[in-house]
């Protein structure tokens, strides 16, 4: 297992750094420019388009799609995720994390509208699509669309359920009762009869109640760190220089890049944003826009409440309490043990509780994407129920293994993974990019005229015939 991790881990750094460091800041710099900025300069038009109805009752509008990608975002990675990138790699992380979230936006708008432009309709009258699609038809290269799918399902049915499993079981921890060599077993066993239960038909009372409450948990949470960082007022101004010194302390940097601040804040905060890894395309496809770059900028929202709000929640909270922070307590303690200053043993069960709805919620959301990823496998058609009841018997197997793994293990899948994904998803957004700039400008032209846009595939150069949905 030893030698396992090492070689996991030897993999993600390299993967990290130099790769995707510098493919996702060129592609991010690269749309922002070509774009004008469209993140932070229509940012007041995202947030109109929030509120613009669908074009029928049933139809799924701007707004349910983005709260279905957020809901993938938000989970396990805004918690823990933090905490192990201000543990391991420093304060400093919370600012890399802003960056690139601000930067990652465009990449965000262009992915989730050239979903908009290829997405397919369906014979019941919704539409459905994602990176798959715009790789095939845009590039013409179905390979290369199947082999994301395959980067996708290893992503969300293996690397991500891993460290969600993980990360839930760790925040038992801090607790009497926990023991190393009995609890995670516990844990996992109980996470994967649940998950088991839910994904072969059952449970559909509990999924109804989750995806009530965790709403609920997610806009607790950011008011349980606001109380405990105005209560820790007068530490603020030293948190905030603390940041900006750390994520510009070069020598630091420079002298071990793979546990850097740089890089971790830009590992945790593409596992928590997603922003060009090529998953909230899948749900952006289904909204039902009378333009594709509707949904495009309704997307650079869900990046900034996934990162600006719910991670700063986070590492603001803890950074302001003062308590230890080191590789011992990376993770769930550190969080646990912060709020713990304020609110008493209340605080550690109110970070499990949280834990434990955004693990289950993130686990079957996640398993949302990879039967997407199957039925384009599987030459655009539902697979067999047989075969479906046996994938998601494994993937309830791989929920029990996430929980008894190594916590370097359990992150390196996720990151090498979720690496692969964006190694693909980025490079061929920079290749059709032109055609999402081309609809923001066909976009902004309408708006101009004082018009509710609406989109022909003609005044961008497309062939409506090639186009599915926009015929």
């Amino acid at each position: 297992m030893q030698n396992i991790v090492s070689i996991l881990n030897q993999t993600d750094d390299v993967m990290y750094f130099p790769i995707l460091i510098i493919v996702m800041a060129a592609a991010g710099l690269y749309f922002t420019a070509r774009t004008r900025g469209v993140q932070i300069r229509l940012f007041g038009e995202s947030i109109r388009l929030l509120f613009e109805p669908g074009d029928d009752e049933d139809s799924i509008s701007s707004l349910q799609a983005m709260l279905v990608s957020t809901a993938s975002r938000v989970g396990t990675g805004n918690i823990i995720g933090v905490s192990t990138a201000i543990c391991l790699g420093g304060p400093g992380a919370c600012f890399w994390m802003w960056v690139m979230c601000i930067i990652g936006a465009s990449s965000a708008f262009i992915e989730s509208t050239l979903a908009q432009i290829y997405k397919r309709k369906h014979e019941e009258g919704h539409s459905y699509g994602g990176p798959a699609y715009y790789i095939e038809q845009g590039l013409h290269k179905p390979k290369l669309a199947a082999l994301f799918c395959i980067f996708l399902i290893a992503t969300y049915a293996v690397g991500f359920n891993l460290l969600c499993s993980f990360n839930l079981q760790s925040t038992f921890i801090d607790y009497s009762f926990y023991s190393p060599a009995t609890t995670p077993f516990i844990v996992g066993g109980l996470l994967a009869v649940i998950t088991a239960y839910c994904l072969l038909g059952g449970g559909k009372r509990i999924l109804k109640i989750t995806g009530t409450v965790v709403p609920f948990m997610g806009v607790s949470y950011v008011i349980i760190a606001l109380i405990v960082i105005l209560i820790n007022y007068q530490n603020v101004p030293a948190m905030v220089l603390l940041i900006f010194q750390d994520a510009f302390n070069f020598q630091s940097i420079l002298g071990g890049v793979a546990g850097s601040c740089l890089v971790y804040g830009i590992k945790r905060g593409l596992f928590s944003n997603e922003a060009g890894v090529g998953s909230a395309p899948n749900a952006s496809a289904s909204a039902n826009v009378s333009h594709p770059a509707k949904q495009g900028l309704v997307q650079t929202l869900s990046v900034y409440i996934d990162t600006l709000i719910l991670c700063s929640a986070t590492a603001l909270m803890c950074l302001s309490t003062g308590v230890a922070r080191n590789a011992t307590v990376s993770g769930a303690p550190y969080v646990q043990n912060a709020i713990h200053t304020v609110f008493g043993t209340a605080g550690p069960v109110f970070i499990t509780v949280a834990m434990v709805l955004f693990a289950f919620t993130t686990l079957i959301g996640n398993l949302y994407y990879v039967d997407n990823a199957l039925i384009f496998l599987n030459g655009k058609k539902i697979p067999s129920k047989k075969f479906l009841h046996i994938f998601h018997l494994l993937c309830a197997v791989i929920v029990f293994i996430g929980a008894i793994i190594p916590m370097d293990a359990a992150w390196a899948m996720a990151d090498i993974t979720m690496g692969g994904m964006t190694l693909i998803n980025l490079p061929v957004c920079v290749l059709l990019g032109k055609i999402a700039i081309d609809c923001l400008k066909d976009y902004e032209s309408q708006r101009k005229a004082k018009k509710n846009p609406v989109f022909k595939a003609s005044s961008i150069g497309l062939d409506e015939e090639e186009l599915d949905y926009w015929k």
